[in-house]
């Protein structure tokens, strides 16, 4: 969950989050997503030999007949050449032919993943939206599955750039249970980016009193305080949060964060 960062900045959130800063209005609101049969046709055009031929014969078959076990062996075969996002495209045409909810969130999850490590804004947009498609669906067959609702939220917050309505489906789970901790991670760290501290220490204080080791929580806790002027209660918070991580790139991090604002 860690990446590598430069001196100065949170290293587990961007600046505008750690400083409260950043607007509720992402740039990701604006933009256009990608088209996925230009991508395809651009991916196509990179393979070469036994994997071209591969490929021309399962779309040969999918055209004969499209069903979940031929979109399943086209996903299958464009994870084996490392681009997820055809794979994850091809696994959720299988998922809605297939329309179970274990196969709709499987594809949902896969494209959340591949967002939260993807760059480019218009691939993440379109990854978004298809995730959305994906536990809408699973919550057509599953009203009462919180997580897919969650996941539903983070795709909102992180990839649309519409916050409020991540932010409305989360104080709905609050509102059903108030200890539900992934919702109030998330809520606090939506929180300390609208710089509404103070709500962000009542909800990571409360994840926290369930579970005293959650580091997560403990990090953006230290970051609520930060934010609100407490640099002695912040420092303490990354202190323990290093001891519980355990993990030498992250000590010298966090040393090197807490060396910016002390």
């Amino acid at each position: 969950m860690v990446g590598k960062q430069t001196t100065g900045k949170a290293p587990m959130a961007n600046r505008d989050q750690a400083q409260g800063s950043g607007p509720m209005m992402s740039p990701m609101a604006e933009v256009e997503p990608m088209q996925i049969g230009s991508y395809l046709q651009d991916a196509k055009l990179q393979l070469k030999g036994d994997a071209l031929l591969l490929l021309k014969d399962l779309e040969s078959k999918d055209q004969q007949a499209s069903t979940a076990v031929t979109n399943k062996d086209l996903a299958e075969f464009w994870e084996k050449q490392e681009n997820l996002n055809a794979a994850a495209h091809f696994y959720k045409k299988a998922a809605f032919l297939e329309n179970t909810e274990k196969s709709i969130t499987f594809a949902g999850n896969l494209f959340l993943a591949i967002l939260q490590r993807t760059e480019k804004p218009e691939q993440r947009k379109w990854q978004a939206l298809e995730a959305i498609a994906c536990f809408n669906k699973a919550l057509e067959l599953n009203p009462s599955n919180v997580d897919s609702k969650i996941s539903l939220a983070t795709c909102y917050t992180d990839g649309t750039g519409e916050t409020m309505k991540g932010v409305t489906l989360l104080r709905e789970i609050t509102q059903a249970d108030s200890t539900n901790v992934p919702a109030n991670i998330t809520l606090g760290k939506l929180a300390i980016q609208s710089g509404q501290f103070d709500k962000a220490v009542k909800r990571l204080e409360l994840v926290l009193s369930q579970q005293p080791k959650n580091t997560e929580a403990m990090y953006f806790l230290a970051e609520a305080f930060r934010g609100k002027g407490d640099k002695q209660k912040a420092i303490e918070l990354f202190e323990r949060c290093k001891k519980e991580v355990k993990d030498p790139e992250f000590a010298k991090e966090i040393d090197s964060y807490i060396n910016s604002f002390k």
